[in-house]
């Protein structure tokens, strides 16, 4: 059974959640607003897919044949994928693409499209790193391969001195792993922890499911491309391999911003184990971090998750609408003296990225004793 379920907040004092949550039912009351996905979800929808597809398409026809030409269009299809992965996949799989069910499910399988598992993703996401945000050996999101530290928690090696260096070039490699390794090794785990009878499945259905996905996702991306495309072998691997390196990176450039910088704290529960300091929203505040909150064609491009505190604690609202709660939340925090981080600009976060990196790679005092 997953061991991450013994955590226990420090609900008795839940008032920060409770005034925040009321006045933002307020706000969606007041005008008449669903909390779901609108006009602008289902345009961005279409111009995603056609960012992604579009050079897909182009490619296969062969209309374009110069190799630097082709190279560029699968780096766009990168772009594209991040696009789709997230501002499509990522409300869906939190319910709150749609206030109906059946075009949520359907707007999953965005993950199947892109190379991953949408199964996978809410119980690493949703599950985990949502609820146990920053919180070392629970959240999967601060928990890389062992040459890479994201808390002051983890175990220290000698390697983790150059990974402000190196950490770039390994971001670039997620979605390959994905696509490849990273969801088989995951659904074993998470069979393990028993998580996979909270969502009322078994081991071999989703087993089966997850191959079938991937002969899907392979034939159509790189299959395909290999038997149509007008070019050198290598040029099309060289080709895939940049696609998913540009989406890879992207991602990685919108989400570790979010947790892993200087500000942010990553929390340990109490002597036990088990119980934390904090309430969960109260948790959530600290640990989240937004950026560049007036760059109006980011947030449009990476679904709102420059306004990661908003998502962090209202998921279930679509990504639409984050901006609009966002002045509401950060006086409710104030009220409260909770901490509302936030950087002014996408670069400055990248940089606060960078910089804990780097203090990540040096040993702490408690390690060197």
């Amino acid at each position: 059974m997953d061991n991450s379920n013994i955590i226990r907040f420090n609900n008795a004092n839940r008032q920060f959640y409770m005034t925040v949550k009321k006045r933002v039912d307020e706000y969606f009351k007041t005008n008449n607003i669903s909390k779901f996905g609108n006009y602008k979800m289902v345009l961005k929808t279409i111009a995603m897919f056609i960012i992604f597809l579009g050079p897909y398409a182009i490619l296969m026809s062969n209309i374009v044949t110069n190799g630097y030409a082709q190279m560029g269009l699968w780096i766009m299809m990168g772009i594209g994928m991040s696009g789709v992965g997230l501002s499509v996949m990522h409300d869906a799989n939190h319910g709150s693409y749609s206030k109906n069910t059946k075009i949520n499910k359907l707007m999953t399988y965005s993950m199947t499209l892109i190379g991953g598992s949408s199964l996978n993703w809410q119980l690493q996401h949703n599950n985990l790193h949502h609820t146990f945000t920053n919180i070392e050996g629970h959240d999967e999101d601060i928990a890389p391969l062992g040459f890479l530290r994201f808390s002051p928690h983890a175990e220290y090696r000698k390697i983790h001195k150059f990974q402000f260096l190196y950490a770039w070039f390994f971001y670039g490699l997620m979605t390959l792993m994905w696509a490849f390794t990273k969801d088989f090794s995951q659904l074993i785990r998470y069979n393990k922890m028993g998580l996979l009878k909270g969502h009322n499945t078994t081991f071999k259905v989703e087993l089966i499911k997850l191959s079938i996905h991937k002969v899907v996702y392979l034939g159509y991306n790189l299959v395909l491309p290999l038997i149509f495309i007008e070019a050198p072998i290598w040029q099309i691997l060289l080709g895939f391999f940049a696609m998913h390196f540009t989406c890879g990176l992207i991602l990685a450039l919108i989400f570790q911003p979010a947790h892993v910088v200087e500000e942010t704290e990553f929390p340990t529960p109490a002597a036990d184990g088990v119980q934390m300091e904090d309430d969960w929203a109260s948790h959530q505040m600290k640990t989240t971090a937004n950026f560049a909150p007036k760059n109006w064609l980011l947030s449009w491009f990476v679904g709102g998750l420059n306004f990661q505190v908003e998502h962090h604690l209202f998921p279930n609202i679509c990504h639409v609408h984050y901006k609009k709660i966002a002045p509401i939340i950060k006086e409710t925090a104030k009220e409260f003296n909770l901490p509302y981080h936030s950087k002014p600009t996408f670069i400055g976060a990248v940089i606060s990225h960078a910089k804990l990196l780097y203090q990540l790679g040096r040993p702490n005092q408690q390690q060197m004793a």
